[in-house]
């Protein structure tokens, strides 16, 4: 609609929101009217009209097979946008038109703003099968009459309080047509079973809704009153949520006001209780897992306090050094699940994850900490499946060059830098792990290498990330390079 509005119009953004806040909730008039809606924009030139939005009913059959968004018919073709125009008012035809062998009443309706006809909304009935039409068919269209002359008044529709909730009710799941003092002129069937499920007995005719459902509803449960008297009295233009400990229902409220005076109002009703249940079971399910993170992660750090302990009694420096790579690697993986324990979903956010890996390594790397290890480019956000073998691959990486690159830990004359770079591009995600020490060996073999660490990193590459890995001379100098290219979406 906005391209259509910038190419051909002269609104401006308040008409153009006003539009959309009216696009918003006329699917209700298409239900209510049993009639397509189509928007005319009237053209900047005075050429013509152009067609921006289309809605169908959910109640009956369609008049419009094909979409029209995007036609234009010239001043004159169709008289009724014309005169709805120039004379501000709701007119209808006097004899249907016929689309594809199918008879169509066209109504059209002016959209005011401000003392403006801004737009056009076409109302196109199907006629074949017309019926006597039931008592809450005729609900229904006195219903969308009255929103008709509102839309063309300038009063609908209404800035408000009311939500952009997506369960927001639809006028088949309730419908009640309440009088100006709350009481029930006419309930649909579907109305009544909603209020059938609060415990209500007997019809809702003649009722109060508000005093009803004060009757239904325990405190606890209940909105405040201010908000129920005013929405279940149809006084405000307002969503409300209602419950009891079995059942869930949202209220909408849509006051009526035809001829600038209040007639009463428009109630819908929608029965939410499985929704409710199945967002409970949600919330349920992502505390469950994230207590399962923070276990994992408890457990983790317990096995490495254990491993360090037990470092400490073995005077093997062999022995010693392999216990400390298993404390950084069980810390690794302990990372991941911290990070996954903190988060709404499950994915991790890898950069932070990076910096405490940099961290750790640089805490435990030769005496004195003159061996600088930092991180640049961007990780982003990770799934859990994919985060917790990375994490292990950077830290043996980095691990990696520290020991091999720059002489054992425990030299106190070893300086230099290692960087790792990510970079994220295609789906796919490019780790580079660099330094600037000694290099690697001369006739270096990744396959045939027998160290653990670069065994972990290369099954850990291949086999759990389905990735490449990479190695090589650093570029520009002495050192090595290792690369870590693997799929992330």
């Amino acid at each position: 609609m906005s391209d259509l509005v910038r190419e051909h119009t002269d609104l401006d953004e308040d008409d153009v929101a006003w539009l959309q806040l009216l696009m918003a909730d006329w699917q209700i008039v298409a239900d209510l009217s049993f009639a397509d809606l189509v928007m005319w924009l009237p053209d900047r030139d005075g050429r013509g009209f152009w067609s921006v939005a289309q809605m169908r009913p959910t109640t009956g059959p369609t008049a419009l097979v094909d979409d029209v968004v995007g036609d234009f018919v010239e001043v004159g073709t169709r008289p009724l946008l014309d005169g709805a125009l120039h004379h501000r008012a709701l007119l209808r035809e006097g004899d249907p038109e016929w689309r594809d062998d199918v008879p169509v009443r066209v109504e059209t309706i002016p959209v005011q703003r401000n003392g403006r006809v801004i737009a056009i909304v076409g109302r196109n009935t199907n006629l074949l099968g017309v019926r006597t039409p039931s008592r809450l068919e005729l609900s229904y269209l006195e219903t969308a009459a009255d929103l008709s002359r509102m839309i063309a008044g300038g009063q609908f529709p209404v800035p408000g309080q009311r939500s952009a909730d997506a369960d927001s009710p639809r006028v088949g799941d309730g419908f009640v047509r309440v009088e100006t003092d709350g009481a029930v002129r006419y309930a649909s069937p579907n109305a009544l079973s909603v209020f059938r499920r609060l415990g209500h007995r007997g019809d809702l005719v003649g009722a109060h809704l508000a005093d009803l459902t004060r009757s239904l509803v325990p405190p606890r449960r209940r909105p405040d009153e201010e908000t129920l008297s005013a929405v279940l009295g149809g006084r405000a233009h307002r969503d409300t949520e209602i419950a009891t400990d079995a059942v869930a229902i949202i209220v909408r409220a849509i006051p009526l006001r035809p001829y600038g005076e209040h007639v009463g109002a428009l109630i819908l009703l929608r029965d939410v209780t499985d929704l409710r249940r199945r967002d409970r079971e949600l919330v349920t399910k992502d505390a469950t897992i994230r207590e399962i993170h923070h276990r994992v992660k408890n457990n983790l750090q317990t096995v490495a306090a254990l491993l360090r302990l037990q470092a400490r009694r073995i005077e093997e420096p062999a022995a010693r050094s392999a216990l400390g790579e298993a404390v950084r690697r069980v810390g690794s993986i302990a990372l991941v699940h911290e990070t996954l324990s903190q988060a709404v979903e499950e994915h991790v956010e890898f950069d932070q994850i990076v910096d405490r890996l940099v961290r750790m390594v640089t805490d435990v790397s030769a005496a004195g900490h003159r061996i600088r290890v930092r991180a640049s480019g961007e990780f982003g956000a990770l799934p859990s499946e994919v985060a917790t073998p990375l994490a292990m691959v950077v830290t043996e990486l980095l691990q990696n060059a520290v020991e091999h690159g720059f002489g054992a830990l425990d030299d106190a004359e070893a300086t230099g830098a290692v960087e790792v770079v990510a970079h994220r591009e295609g789906g796919r995600l490019r780790v580079v792990v660099t330094d600037d020490g000694r290099g690697l060996p001369d006739g270096f073999d990744l396959a045939g290498s027998s160290g653990l660490g670069l065994t972990i990193v290369r099954t850990l590459v291949e086999s759990e990330l389905s990735g490449r890995l990479e190695h090589g001379p650093r570029e520009g100098g002495a050192g090595s390079r290792f690369v870590v290219d693997v799929p992330v979406e």
